[in-house]
């Protein structure tokens, strides 16, 4: 959903899948069985959204408190939810209204994508801390902090996340002065090596703004699958009965926070890729690329509920 500078369709040597009628775009049949799947995918995540911040309220309204898991789990749902609004908005609104760009729920989309990376890393860091085997000094100090910590990270991450919206808004504003620059009469020549550097400076900017948060989350999901391996194998070790529910817990939680690194980091590569190979919104590779980066947005909601001892609970009751 990163599209700068311009609503063209820039997606060189692709077919673009729309049909002009009476001023209107038709999409051809390719690109209405990738809008469906992505439209039936937004659905599911909402969905999954909605659920986990029914489930989890209900939780902190009867027992008056939740885990710091579960407090992170609830902003994420929250976060979601209005993530994956904002892109069935912007996307089908920028498709049949070219010339009329959303670009306020294009910020919104934004911020709550740069606030659900930072709040994946910092459920990543709370799993290490609290999983891992680790005896340095930090992780026990951390261990013994972290309940505390939560609502303070929680409103770091918020705090940070906004510097996203005020780029998003001067962006904006200059990428409208250059648009009206390109229109007036004579040499656009400065005008078009501006827009160029604009667009490499703001894909460069939002590439920053997301890899800080990774590479947090790729530390911390390593040190703890490097915690879970190593204990695993002095289970191994010291019980000759592989059959030991110890090993069959730990080997489960290592399972579980592979399939979290392979997912998390799919849809990192996923987003970065949109964001360096600009589609535009009448190809049907751009729907088609839509439907792959939610489908593994989905799959990644569906491990972190099946993470929350609450969650599953909460759903088995309702």
């Amino acid at each position: 959903m990163y599209f700068l500078l311009g609503n063209d369709c820039r997606d060189s040597g692709s077919v673009c899948g729309e049909i002009l009628w009476s001023g209107r775009m038709i999409p051809n049949q390719l690109t209405v069985f990738f809008m469906i799947i992505y439209l039936l995918e937004s659905l599911t995540i909402i969905v999954q959204s909605s659920l986990i911040v029914a489930v989890l309220s209900r939780e902190w309204v009867q027992v008056k408190r939740l885990s710091p898991v579960d407090m992170i789990l609830i902003s994420l749902g929250i976060c979601r939810f209005c993530l994956q609004w904002s892109s069935v908005l912007y996307n089908f609104y920028s498709y049949f209204h070219p010339d009329n760009e959303l670009w306020y729920i294009g910020v919104i989309w934004e911020f709550t994508n740069t606030l659900t990376f930072w709040l994946t890393s910092l459920l990543a860091v709370v799993y290490c801390v609290k999983v891992s085997s680790f005896t340095h000094a930090i992780f026990l100090w951390l261990r013994w902090r972290i309940l505390r910590l939560i609502p303070r990270l929680l409103l770091g991450s918020l705090m940070i996340s906004c510097v996203t919206i005020i780029v998003s808004i001067i962006k904006n504003y200059i990428k409208s002065q250059v648009i009206s620059m390109m229109q007036l009469p004579g040499n656009n020549t400065e005008t078009e090596i501006l827009k160029s550097f604009l667009e490499k400076y703001y894909k460069h900017q939002n590439l920053a703004m997301l890899f800080i948060p990774f590479l947090l989350f790729l530390a911390a999901i390593i040190l703890l699958i490097a915690s879970l391996s190593q204990h695993l194998r002095q289970i191994r070790h010291h019980n000759a009965d592989h059959s030991n529910s110890s090993m069959k817990v730990h080997a489960s939680a290592l399972r579980y926070f592979a399939f979290l690194l392979i997912f998390f980091t799919s849809y990192f590569f996923t987003i970065i890729i949109s964001i360096k190979y600009t589609l535009g919104y009448k190809s049907s590779w751009f729907w088609a690329w839509e439907t792959l980066i939610y489908a593994i947005v989905s799959i990644h909601l569906t491990s972190l509920m099946l993470s929350s001892s609450t969650l599953k609970k909460g759903l088995k009751v309702s």
